[in-house]
């Protein structure tokens, strides 16, 4: 349903809701692996389209704009993080004893595929997570800036390096069992 230019009206800014907030959740979800805040990214996402007079290419905008949210999320995360380690270390003056992590209840299988990707590049992720989500070469190209014709070959280059990665952390997993 994607197509030039729309304008945002509150009949279309329902119709782009109903559209694309689900798979939109389901991407920053497997994205983040945090379904509350991937509903809060895309709740942002969708204020910002009611902000805009004229909405090009609907999907790639709302994706692409749902992309940038999560990063400066991300970023903010990760300097909170530092800074209550900091508080941390100072307030325990020195002592390294840090709680070890809680016990996993997913699937291991699950949680080695959500490691796999993770591990990918950005770019790689970005991509194949966008074409889970059914999104087409030209709206992947355009949410990363990418020509589309190099949408195919980014994809499978990531495909091959997700197998690489997965495979690489299955082995280790069973190095530790043996």
């Amino acid at each position: 349903m994607p197509s030039s230019r729309i304008m945002v009206t509150p009949d279309r800014l329902r119709a782009l809701f109903d559209t694309y907030h689900q798979p939109l959740v389901r991407y920053l979800t497997r994205q983040m692996g945090d379904r509350d805040w991937a509903e809060e990214i895309a709740q942002e996402t969708f204020v910002r389209a009611l902000k805009q007079d004229v909405i090009a290419s609907e999907r790639s905008w709302i994706f692409a704009v749902a992309m940038n949210l999560m990063r400066d999320e991300a970023r903010r995360d990760a300097r909170h993080r530092r800074r209550l380690e900091l508080m941390r270390d100072e307030a325990k003056a020195g002592s390294v004893v840090m709680p070890g992590p809680t016990s996993m209840e997913r699937d291991e299988d699950r949680e080695m595929a959500r490691k796999a990707v993770a591990m990918l590049a950005e770019r790689d992720r970005d991509a194949l997570l966008m074409k889970e989500e059914g999104l087409s070469y030209d709206e992947i190209a355009a949410a990363l800036d990418l020509s589309a014709a190099s949408v195919g070959t980014t994809l499978s280059r990531a495909r091959r390096r997700l197998m690489e990665a997965y495979e690489q952390l299955q082995a280790g997993h069973t190095a530790e069992r043996a």
